[in-house]
């Protein structure tokens, strides 16, 4: 390649260029490749004692080990990038807002693991916390590498990204699939007629979304896109679950949150049920008829499940069950809880735990909880609304042992366990459709807004935000699809949902604050939808396991490889 390149030329055709340096960027990957394997051994070497991962020592070096899980996310979400890349270059789809995106990607991403990467605000992890040393990045001062973090740098690859976006052209999704397109142009018509127009009011309200949208939204098969279509569902996995995901978060997180509702009941209940339950309880899952909660976390456990508390109790041919719990999303106007329990009080930890799905009356915001034994109150929350959040305690409500989930005590965590790759690869979808929510009021707020004679959109600190925004929205969206197509071909891909999760919660959040920033002093009025979006932004690096719990998940699984 020609070290000469002019990086101020505005005649770079970058779709060519990227495809003539195909090679180069392998190589990159490649290189990175090598950086795993050595940090990887690094860890092993300093974690294992007694011919196994320490604990103790995993926890003295958290900051370290989370740092692996962080750069081993970079590294994925790069080569998922430039598979996204090649596949529609190969199609004839890619677009100049494609190429620069892969261009940009790579040269930020690699610049950040060569000198430090942002695990949050306040949290930088360094070359040499991996076990890493400065000879190991001898590849990126060739030539040929530097040229490419040189244009991928430059203001001319983020003006293409910004010109694009301000002409209506987003980077494409990738998703090759006539039927997956059909459905992403459905729900995007959906949400933009039916969800955008009223989730600021809903916000400001804290309104529960209308029993009216519930319905459309029913119609349309959110809640029985994953459930199989021998139980009343659509059988069309979790690519289209993200699909369906993202654009409804686009509109507001909680639109999109109910389709995680259906989606955590319905992998319980398909998974670890037995047929009759099965039978009667997924066909009304899928139809909407039963609205779903799931009751786990307790007031002093938080992640840590093994701690929990509630009680169920075989007395004849019921459980008695009594404990309190917290957070339970969409409580109130849920018809059927998925409660975990201990059920063997002499068991500790994850054994011992069961669960169980115990049906209740639909109540409402007057009176939240018309059933015996169970009361609550509502959590009055930043963002996140249009669900409603509660703490519910449970005094001796009877359940029938034939609700216990497959009819056998202590599995509980474990039937848990298995819907936490489909949950999280979820959430990751909510994160990407809230990235791109923030993205497009940042743009249209900076096309609209002229200051000192001039659109905002055209000063560089403005548009280099946008080209960010795009670039890493971009990049978690692969990364999410990637672990979602793992999921639908029956490969186990929880470390990669656990990526997907951990970089696109913080993507949602970092579009959030860019984009508020872009509306100034606009953006901290209630009036503006940003305001809201941040709020609702900031529980995705917390709900589905903290980013912190996230990483250590991540890191576990991969040293565990």
């Amino acid at each position: 390649m020609d070290s000469s390149l002019n990086i101020s030329s505005e005649t770079i055709n970058l779709n060519k260029y990227l495809l003539e340096n195909k090679d180069c960027l392998d190589l990159i990957i490649s290189n990175l490749n090598k950086l795993s394997d050595k940090s990887k051994s690094f860890f092993k070497d300093s974690l294992t004692k007694d011919g196994r991962i320490d604990n103790q020592l995993l926890e003295i070096n958290q900051f370290q080990t989370h740092g692996y899980a962080w750069f081993e996310t970079y590294r994925i979400g790069l080569r998922e990038t430039l598979n996204w890349f090649t596949r529609l270059e190969k199609n004839n789809e890619a677009k100049e807002i494609d190429a620069s995106i892969t261009l940009f990607a790579f040269a930020e991403y690699l610049t950040q693991i060569s000198n430090g990467i942002m695990m949050s605000q306040s949290e930088m992890v360094r070359p040499k916390d991996l076990g890493l040393e400065q000879n190991d990045f001898l590849f990126m001062q060739e030539e040929s590498v530097k040229d490419i973090i040189d244009l991928g740098l430059s203001d001319m690859v983020k003006k293409t990204i910004v010109d694009s976006l301000d002409k209506d052209i987003h980077a494409n999704l990738g998703l090759n699939d006539e039927t997956l397109e059909m459905i992403q142009d459905q729900f995007k018509k959906f949400t933009e007629e039916e969800i955008l127009p009223h989730a600021n009011e809903w916000h400001l309200k804290d309104d529960l979304i209308p029993d009216e949208t519930l319905k459309k939204m029913a119609e349309l098969g959110v809640f029985s896109i994953a459930i199989p279509e021998s139980y009343g569902g659509l059988g069309m996995g979790k690519v289209a679950m993200c699909v369906v995901t993202e654009e409804l978060s686009r509109g507001f997180l909680a639109a999109g949150s109910l389709g995680t509702r259906a989606e955590i009941a319905g992998e319980l209940i398909r998974l670890g049920g037995t047929e009759d339950q099965k039978m009667k309880y997924l066909p009304e899952i899928a139809s909407g008829n039963i609205l779903t909660t799931a009751v786990f976390t307790e007031p002093n456990t938080g992640s840590d499940l093994g701690s929990l508390s509630t009680r169920a109790q075989l007395k004849d041919d019921e459980y008695i069950i009594t404990g309190n719990k917290t957070w339970i999303t969409h409580g109130a106007r849920s018809d059927l809880m998925t409660v975990l329990a201990r059920t063997d009080s002499e068991q500790k930890g994850y054994k011992g735990l069961s669960m169980f799905l115990v049906e209740k009356p639909r109540g409402n915001c007057e009176n939240p909880f018309p059933m015996d034994g169970m009361s609550g109150s509502e959590i009055e929350v930043l963002g996140y609304r249009g669900m409603k959040e509660y703490e519910i305690a449970l005094d001796d409500i009877k359940v029938s042992k034939k609700n216990l989930l497959g009819e056998q005590e202590g599995n509980g965590f474990k039937q848990l366990m298995e819907t936490f790759e489909s949950a999280r690869i979820q959430t990751a979808a909510r994160a990407v459709g809230v990235a791109q929510n923030a993205l497009e009021l940042g743009l249209q707020y900076s096309k609209d807004r002229s200051q000192f004679g001039k659109q905002i959109i055209k000063f560089p600190r403005i548009f280099c935000k946008l080209a960010w925004m795009a670039m890493e929205t971009t990049v978690a969206r692969q990364i999410t699809l990637f672990s979602a197509r793992e999921k639908d071909n029956d490969v186990r891909c929880d470390i990669e949902a656990g990526m997907a999760k951990l970089l696109a919660a913080r993507v949602a959040w970092s579009n959030s604050d860019s984009a508020l920033q872009i509306h100034g002093g606009n953006g901290y009025a209630l009036e503006y939808p940003i305001s809201r979006v941040l709020c609702d932004s900031r529980i995705l690096n917390i709900f589905e396991g903290a980013a912190e719990i996230q990483a250590q998940i991540v890191v576990k699984g991969l040293l565990a490889r």
